[in-house]
C-alpha cells in the first residue's frame, strides 16, 4: 500500500466523522442550550446561529495557517485535535454531576456549564472550519496528473463521505438524545478522538 493510498482512506474516514460528529452535536445543540442551560429562545437561538457563522468563517483561518505556516497536512492534524478537545469539552460542560453538590439533579453553578460550553464551541468551531480548507485540497494532491479518473473517484467517496455522516448523525443523534446531551456530545468526541489519534 502506498503512502498515498493511506493518506486518501483517513482523508475519506476523516472526512466522515468529522461531519458525523459536527451536525450530531448541531442536532442537539439549540435544545441543550435551552434546556439544559436553561436558555430562552431568542438567546439559544442566537448562540446556535453564531457559532455556525463562526464555523463558516473560520476556514479563512484554516487557509491562511496551512498555506502560510504549516502546510496542509499539519493544519488538518493540528486542528483536529483542537475539534476534539472542544468536543470533548462541550461534552464535560453538559456533565450536571460537576457542579451538582446537593446531588439533585441540577448543576448549582450554571456558569462553570456556561463557560465550558462557550469555550468547547469555540475551540469546535476553528478545528471544523480550520480544516475544511485543507482535507479536500489534501486529498487531490495525493494524486499525479495522470490519474485523473482516481482523482474524480475520490472526490465523488469523498463528498458521499461527507453526505453520509451528516445524514447518519442527524438521524441517530435525535435518538441518542433520550439518554443525556452528555451522552450525545461525548459520543460526538468519541468518534473525532478515534479517527484523529488512528
Amino acid at each position: 500500500v502506498e503512502i498515498g493510498q493511506l493518506f486518501i482512506f483517513f482523508i475519506v474516514v476523516n472526512e466522515f466523522c468529522e461531519r458525523f460528529s459536527y451536525y450530531g452535536m448541531r442536532a442537539v445543540l439549540v435544545l441543550y442550550l435551552k434546556y439544559f442551560l436553561g436558555w430562552d429562545d431568542d438567546l439559544a437561538t442566537t448562540i446556535y446561529h453564531t457559532f455556525v457563522a463562526l464555523c463558516y468563517l473560520t476556514p479563512i483561518l484554516g487557509a491562511i495557517i496551512a498555506d502560510s505556516w504549516l502546510g496542509k497536512f499539519k493544519t488538518i492534524v493540528y486542528l483536529s485535535i483542537v475539534y476534539t478537545l472542544g468536543q470533548v469539552i462541550l461534552a464535560v460542560s453538559a456533565i450536571h454531576d460537576i457542579t451538582d453538590k446537593n446531588k439533585d439533579g441540577t448543576p448549582d453553578d450554571i456558569t462553570l456549564h456556561i463557560a465550558l460550553s462557550m469555550v468547547g464551541l469555540l475551540l469546535i468551531a476553528l478545528g471544523t472550519g480550520g480544516i475544511k480548507p485543507c482535507v479536500a485540497a489534501f486529498g487531490g494532491d495525493q494524486f499525479q496528473d495522470h490519474q485523473e479518473k482516481q482523482r474524480s473517484t475520490f472526490f465523488s467517496i469523498f463528498y458521499l463521505s461527507i453526505n453520509a455522516g451528516s445524514l447518519l448523525s442527524t438521524l441517530i443523534t435525535p435518538i441518542l438524545k433520550g439518554i443525556s446531551f452528555e451522552f450525545v456530545f461525548m459520543h460526538g468526541s468519541s468518534v473525532m478522538e478515534n479517527v484523529t489519534f488512528l
